[in-house]
């Protein structure tokens, strides 16, 4: 399931991260890459303990949990602490799949990388390339959004970001532990929460939306996982 949820941030708010970033220092990208997918990565990345690094991080993760269609699509149960990215010169990052789990880090605790998620933080008219493809049993799907837009994918799915071949591709990039690991059972949760907000938005004192919110509720309790 890849969800696009737009406007994230503001114009004037990804103005004012793109230029914090646009000034901080960079490290190859290739350093926090599993040996596979160091061969096919060339990008740069904000190191974990940047103090910028952890002030846009959570940034990014309270405007995360006051977004209702991120709730509804991913679940999360707990996020990966962003990480911020740079691609130019022909920077790019091949087909891999993403670790399965992830240190936290400093608890000595692990995430399970369920979901996938990239805020683009420039313009599709600002460079050339860096498409994010998403590969899934239905093909592959290309994005490639506004500025301050955010996609999220199965942890699962083999993605690439194509070469970069004019101008400068920032983003940020994290994953999201559901309470429901697999994505087939996310993807009914989404589309039965769906239903259920249009018809209370339509017939709010519908019986069916009380019904359909106690079957969500029962699903989660079965399906979660903790």
């Amino acid at each position: 399931m890849v969800i696009e949820i737009p406007e994230l941030f503001q114009p004037d708010e990804v103005r004012e991260i793109r230029e914090a970033l646009q000034a901080a220092d960079w490290a190859d990208g290739r350093a926090t890459a599993g040996h596979r997918a160091a061969l096919v990565k060339e990008n740069e990345q904000l190191p974990l303990d940047h103090p910028l690094a952890r002030q846009l991080a959570d940034r990014v993760l309270t405007r995360l949990y006051q977004t209702p269609l991120f709730i509804a699509a991913t679940l999360p149960q707990r996020i990966l602490q962003p990480r911020f990215s740079r691609y130019d010169g022909h920077g790019h990052y091949g087909n891999h799949v993403d670790n399965a789990i992830f240190p936290i880090p400093g608890t000595g605790e692990h995430l399970r990388s369920d979901v996938s998620s990239t805020l683009f933080l420039s313009d599709p008219d600002e460079y050339d390339g860096g498409e994010l493809v998403i590969e899934d049993m239905f093909g592959n799907h290309t994005v490639k959004l506004p500025a301050g837009s955010l996609v999220v994918y199965p942890g699962s799915s083999l993605h690439r970001v194509a070469p970069v071949t004019r101008g400068v591709r920032f983003a940020s990039f994290f994953w999201t532990q559901s309470f429901v690991a697999s994505p087939e059972r996310r993807r009914l949760m989404f589309e039965l929460d769906g239903a259920i907000q249009s018809i209370a938005g339509d017939h709010p004192e519908h019986g069916s939306v009380d019904a359909l919110t106690n079957v969500y509720h029962n699903l989660l309790r079965q399906w979660s996982v903790t």
